[in-house]
């Protein structure tokens, strides 16, 4: 993983956990000391966070922890599980030998990364497991949709992983929306992939109330 990218990971936990809290300046300098890099990175990985909506740039004055509650995250979630749903749906009535097959290789590079036992590396084999549904689904419009809210909820869809037990729960999920995909069940891959997202919102809650915090940016 690049730098930044690692960078942008540990920013997105520290201000998801509470460690810097809504209205917080980031300031460049102090973070390159904290982490032994120059500023480059950390520039790069505050500019990747302004575009989840996380931090806010501004002009002259520098970045600054945006301020986005719970509730509103979870809202988002629910939106999130209506989209996935949908791309399922379709995906299970489109899909193309070719997609299905790179599913089903996303699918074993996600049990692949639960042997390792690091909650990251499941996170990015599950992103490609998920953008193959999007890419599945034939409705451009809405696999463009679903991938853009994808990465806005990256940071809570990532931390969510690292509560008791998320991954392997998580691995199960994937393994009915694969099911279903494949034998062209539309209804059944439409409730798994609901039901997937929307556990992910609940999970993210009981990981952020292990912090003791209502807003998680």
């Amino acid at each position: 993983m690049r730098r930044a990218e690692a960078l942008r990971d540990q920013l997105e936990q520290d201000i998801v956990t509470g460690h810097f809290r809504p209205g917080d300046r980031l300031d460049e300098q102090s973070l390159a000391a904290r982490f032994g890099v120059s500023r480059t990175p950390i520039r790069e990985a505050l500019m990747q966070l302004a575009s989840t909506g996380m931090v806010e740039l501004q002009p002259r004055r520098g970045a600054f922890v945006a301020s986005l509650t719970l509730q509103a995250v979870i809202e988002r979630f629910e939106a999130m599980a209506a989209l996935e749903g949908m791309c399922g749906a379709l995906a299970a009535r489109r899909i193309t030998e070719a997609q299905r097959a790179r599913l089903v290789a996303a699918h074993e590079q996600c049990v692949e990364a639960t042997r390792n036992g690091c909650a990251d590396t499941y996170y990015y084999a599950n992103e490609r497991f998920h953008r193959t549904i999007y890419e599945a689904c034939h409705n451009h419009y809405l696999a463009e949709q679903a991938g853009q809210l994808h990465t806005l909820l990256k940071p809570y869809r990532r931390l969510q992983l690292r509560a008791r037990h998320r991954v392997s729960q998580s691995l199960g999920e994937h393994a009915m929306i694969v099911e279903a995909i494949a034998a062209g069940d539309s209804a059944g891959a439409e409730h798994h992939l609901r039901e997937h997202i929307l556990i992910q919102g609940e999970r993210l809650n009981d990981f952020i109330s292990s912090f003791g915090t209502a807003d998680v940016a």
